[in-house]
């Protein structure tokens, strides 16, 4: 019976860990764009396609995040029109930069051509 019981202990603080460590992005940018048309994927792509690199993308990205508006945006306007801009982040830079840091790991084609 004190087997279980530990047993039980041990699996509900692991799950408890797993849900604490998962990531700044996990938790703030995609239960939102779940439901956007534009997937991340294809964000990304838009984002490399105007930017380039890791740096200038990232900067554009962090700049449009904490301070959206129109003109900084890569949307187009029919985007714009039924889906307005976003609003501004509630993530400081650390966490920022951290959800940034993910989310090119994720979607940079370069790194899973290595």
């Amino acid at each position: 019976m004190l087997r279980k019981i530990i047993l039980i202990l041990i699996l509900v603080s692991m799950e408890v860990l797993a849900i604490s460590n998962t990531g700044v992005y996990e938790r703030n940018c995609i239960p939102c764009h779940r439901y956007q048309p534009a997937s991340l994927e294809k964000l990304f792509m838009e984002y490399l396609k105007t930017y380039s690199g890791e740096l200038s993308l990232k900067g554009a990205l962090k700049d449009f995040l904490q301070n959206p508006t129109e003109k900084n945006s890569l949307m187009n306007d029919k985007f714009i029109e039924n889906f307005s801009v976003k609003d501004k982040t509630i993530l400081d830079d650390k966490k920022l930069d951290e959800a940034l840091d993910t989310y090119w790991e994720l979607y940079n084609v370069k790194s899973k051509l290595e």
